[in-house]
């Protein structure tokens, strides 16, 4: 029984990470003031911003004002104004 629940929890786990990714088709931007900047996309259908954790992973800051489709997934929500949801790029599908 108990490997029966191990298994059942292991498979939503997994499938919980597949579910909750999301596509963004959006601009790369640097937003705050010096010292506190931080890199966004800002999605181009909702206009909202989700702040970008792993940045340097995809060699971002590159690329900031490239329009690009990216495959992610958020790890916080937004507080609100000034505190956009984060989010870990999985993947970036293409750039436009």
């Amino acid at each position: 029984m108990y490997n029966k629940v191990l298994k059942l929890a292991l498979i939503v786990g997994i499938l919980s990470g597949y579910i909750s990714a999301m596509e963004i088709v959006g601009k790369i931007k640097v937003k705050g003031s010096s010292p506190h900047t931080y890199l966004v996309i800002e999605d181009n259908k909702t206009h909202k911003s989700y702040t970008i954790s792993n940045a340097k992973d995809f060699n971002l800051i590159n690329r900031q004002n490239e329009i690009l489709k990216i495959e992610a997934k958020i790890i916080k929500k937004a507080v609100g104004p000034g505190f956009p949801a984060v989010i870990e790029v999985l993947e970036i599908k293409e750039s436009k």
